[in-house]
């Protein structure tokens, strides 16, 4: 009953055989591989255009990158104030932009509206040096709870940000996740909704190690090779990586893996709610936040189950965690069995 974290799992079986298949004879380093060109090629007939793709070795690499890319300076990032980049990179973000200052923005199950970013922005009125430069907006893509932005809600985010001519960042570690929700295609989740730079996440999602920066621009990726030289992700046997992403794309094993995971969760949902319990968010990806009482949250620890107690913060009453209750977070993955779902509902059932 693992259900601490998606990173917990370990790599798909198509991954795997790839890495193996790859593992032969010799190869040019440092991405100049053919088998580099070719996960290339994938990435273009993905998004259905040509593509800059840079693989990187962590998720917070790829945010801080792709933000570097675009940094101003004085520069002002927008973002949800529980996004990663805000809570769980260390300051990288920062650290990489030299100095850009991440502006946190509030907002119902870690989505931010328009109208909220148009108000954040209006601190960084154009052209008054005290104040720094407007320089980027990053939303992720499924969120910190969960959620999804639907692509009408990425495209008048876009729009905010074309009005102060800044680009848009998607933070996409759960990207196969809000896709097969979305049941769109990868263009359409990103270049035609707005994106203009995305962080391609596949860790999470069945590979071992292997994250891609995704320009849709490729002007705005001139340079960038070495943004990512300096922060010490450029791979010598990127061959490796590649291989990752071959394995991945492979008759389409990502897009059932995430959708494997997705399901999972769903059935965590609905079970937990047929119990009595209640979810904080809507359960639109891989991740579920189940408010639970405390003492059945105890016995579910003492019958070997992970998962972890969650800030539930800016709920309503109404479904905010009482005094003996606790919100958590749950995350399945393609690794998650049905019988550990059934297993742990049918432990919660018992836990009263």
């Amino acid at each position: 009953m693992n259900f601490a974290s998606d990173n917990w799992a370990g790599a798909a079986p198509a991954v795997m055989s790839a890495l193996a298949r790859h593992n032969t004879g010799y190869s040019p380093a440092y991405g100049t591989d053919p088998l580099t060109d070719s996960v290339g090629q994938k990435f273009n007939d993905l998004f259905e255009r040509e593509v800059a793709v840079y693989f990187v070795a962590t998720g917070t690499a790829a945010n801080a990158l792709s933000l570097a890319a675009h940094s101003r300076p004085g520069g002002a990032i927008f973002c949800h104030r529980e996004s990663h980049i805000q809570v769980d990179e260390c300051n990288c973000p920062e650290f990489m932009t030299s100095g850009g200052k991440l502006v946190g923005i509030p907002g119902d199950g870690a989505k931010i509206t328009p109208t909220a970013l148009r108000e954040a922005m209006t601190a960084f009125p154009h052209g008054v040096v005290h104040h720094g430069q407007v320089a980027s907006v990053s939303i992720s893509q499924a969120t910190e709870c969960g959620t999804v932005y639907t692509l009408e809600e990425i495209d008048a985010i876009k729009q905010v940000a074309d009005a102060r001519s800044v680009p848009l960042h998607m933070d996409g570690a759960r990207f196969a996740n809000a896709l097969v929700t979305l049941g769109c295609s990868a263009a359409d989740m990103t270049w035609k909704a707005g994106v203009d730079v995305l962080s391609f996440g596949a860790t999470k999602n069945g590979c071992w190690c292997a994250e891609a920066v995704v320009f849709f621009d490729l002007e705005a990726a001139r340079g960038f090779e070495y943004f990512r030289k300096r922060g010490g992700h450029l791979f010598s046997k990127s061959r490796f990586v590649a291989a990752q992403f071959d394995g991945y794309f492979s008759d389409g094993s990502w897009l059932a893996t995430a959708a494997h995971a997705n399901d999972m969760a769903t059935k965590l949902a609905e079970g937990i709610r047929a119990q009595g319990g209640r979810t904080a968010w809507a359960v639109e990806a891989n991740e579920v936040f189940p408010i639970l009482k405390r003492s059945q949250f105890e016995k579910l620890e003492a019958a070997g189950a992970k998962l972890y107690e969650w800030a539930a913060k800016d709920l309503p009453e109404t479904i905010a965690p009482g005094e003996d209750e606790v919100c958590l977070r749950m995350v399945t993955s393609f690794a998650t069995a049905e019988t550990d779902v059934d297993t742990f509902l049918e432990t919660l059932g018992a836990a009263v």
